[in-house]
């Protein structure tokens, strides 16, 4: 089992999957994965739409990021139940969503899968392929499954910026 740094490491945007499977545990444990993630106020809003098989084309309809995934992931919230900070009325369910999708997108890593966060794609066009209520947002595709043969993290993968220029200490 690989720790914590190890994994966030070798966790990249997978752009090529393999036809082969993704097994029913698996994809559970990714999904608990997600469950379990913290949410503002403990809310919970994030509503998440597995799609496989023929339903894969739904997503294919509304992004060419989809990959050749034999899974995709519609990540949402609904903005119903997210939390509202009383300061400024801002809704973070957006932030849960984006809480929910980085720990299945470990979780799927630690399993051997791979994912690729894709923001790219034609909401209207995933709205009305999946009958979203106007209540949920659609936040992220997630491609789920193995990688092809010869896949590899985009040249760019390990390039970071050293911390003087991202943190300050005050």
């Amino acid at each position: 089992m690989m720790n914590f740094m190890d994994l966030a490491k070798a966790r990249f945007s997978l752009r090529s999957y393999s036809n082969r499977d993704v097994e029913p545990d698996k994809l559970a444990a990714v999904l608990e994965a997600g469950r379990i993630a913290p949410t503002a106020k403990n809310s919970q809003p994030q509503r998440i739409f597995v799609l496989q098989g023929d339903s894969v084309a739904k997503a294919v309809q509304a992004s060419r990021c989809t990959f050749g995934a034999p899974v995709v992931l519609v990540v949402c919230y609904d903005r119903n139940e997210a939390a509202v900070l009383p300061m400024n009325s801002v809704n973070f369910g957006v932030v849960d969503a984006s809480i929910v999708t980085t720990h299945m997108m470990l979780r799927a890593t630690e399993l051997g899968l791979g994912t690729c966060w894709v923001g790219l794609f034609d909401e209207k066009i995933i709205r009305d392929a999946l009958a979203l209520p106007e209540n949920y947002v659609p936040v992220a595709l997630l491609p789920l499954g193995y990688a092809a043969e010869g896949a590899a993290p985009s040249e760019r993968h390990g390039e970071r910026k050293p911390l003087e220029e991202t943190v300050q200490y005050l």
